[in-house]
């Protein structure tokens, strides 16, 4: 949020979105005593059972997905991909934490064990290994079988 704050707060003076994300950083690093951080998104089954029931729609699937941005390095996005209405929703965000697990193996453990919960499929391609453009749930499901 506070990249785009300043991105929009800029925007007249030509401050493309790669300066914006360099001016918080800085501020960061500058105020990082000072800065009231957010509070994790929780990765109990519980807490994710309930987002993912908020939404309309059935819960088709789990999703990991990679994404990464230059203040975070990479991270993980743990989705559910509803049908009926078809879409997806933002469950959690997992980002590497000091001391904990790196954010592939936290958002697998979160996930299969939500999956399961759920009794739906869970798809994470690529754990172990930032890969932003692995395969998606729905373009696995329709790729024809191999005998």
């Amino acid at each position: 949020m506070a990249i785009k704050v300043v991105w929009e707060a800029l925007r007249p003076l030509e401050v493309s979105l790669r300066e914006a994300e360099q001016v918080v950083h800085a501020r960061y690093e500058m105020f990082g005593d000072r800065v009231r951080r957010a509070q994790p998104d929780p990765l109990d089954v519980s807490s994710l059972a309930t987002r993912a029931g908020a939404h309309p729609g059935r819960v088709a699937a789990i999703e990991a997905l990679w994404d990464g941005d230059t203040l975070h390095d990479w991270f993980v996005l743990l989705v559910a991909i509803l049908d009926d209405p078809a879409g997806e929703r933002h469950l959690a965000t997992v980002y590497h934490r000091r001391g904990g697990p790196p954010p592939g193996i936290a958002a697998d453990k979160a996930g299969r064990a939500l999956a399961q919960y759920l009794g739906v499929p869970f798809h994470f391609p690529s754990p172990d290994v930032p890969d932003d453009e692995a395969p998606r749930w729905r373009t696995v499901q329709r790729l024809p079988e191999t005998p």
